[in-house]
């Protein structure tokens, strides 16, 4: 039996195949996993957008990213927790749909330890004058003249703290799919609760 095959095709291999995929993403800025889906909403107001995945905790089945609290996802996420992170790669052939309870990390010890490892430069998102989304007459960055550049300092940068706050996503499953030329392989990880592994059909 090929390795390939005895990979995909038993269940702790597939768990920390996934793991490995995800904790990587979050180092490498090249990974098809960093950038994934996030879908949120209430009722019939779903949203989705392509987040940057920050950080990947196996022990405690947490995956997060940052976001501006103004943004129209944090109304979304108080009323409805609920979300679903959609990632795929192409060169891996796996597909990642994972269901989890979000969590808003603002102006607390989650959020401080996020910002004090964020670069000055990726801080700009957060110095936009109005809120991500807001209407305006023109093209504009949404930046004030002394931030959109990259001449502004890390002090400087600071006054983006208080735009700034951590979805933290407690996952509650993850669905495993897998193509592959000899026959795809779907399996689904239940973590709400005691953890389960069920296979499913492509």
């Amino acid at each position: 039996m090929s390795e390939e095959v005895s990979y995909y095709e038993n269940s702790n291999e597939i768990e920390k195949k996934i793991w490995k995929l995800l904790t990587n993403a979050v180092k490498d800025r090249s990974s098809e996993f960093r950038t994934p889906t996030f879908i949120c909403g209430n009722g019939e107001d779903l949203d989705g957008r392509v987040v940057v995945l920050r950080k990947a905790d196996q022990q405690n089945n947490i995956i997060q990213y940052h976001s501006d609290i103004r943004s129209s996802k944090i109304g979304k996420i108080k009323k409805n927790p609920n979300c679903s992170v959609l990632f795929y790669g192409k060169e891996e052939k796996i597909q990642l749909r994972i269901k989890a309870i979000c969590e808003i990390n603002y102006n607390n010890e989650v959020a401080k330890e996020s910002w004090d490892k964020t670069g000055h430069i990726s801080r700009k998102c957060y110095l936009v004058s109005n809120s991500p989304g807001t209407k305006t007459d023109k093209p504009t960055s949404g930046l004030d003249n002394k931030f959109d550049n990259f001449g502004f300092t890390k002090k400087e940068s600071e006054e983006g703290y208080k735009n700034f706050c951590v979805i933290r996503c407690k996952i509650k499953s993850i669905e495993w799919l897998y193509l592959a030329a000899k026959g795809h392989r779907r399996a689904l990880i239940d973590l709400n609760g005691p953890k389960s592994f069920t296979w499913l059909v492509p």
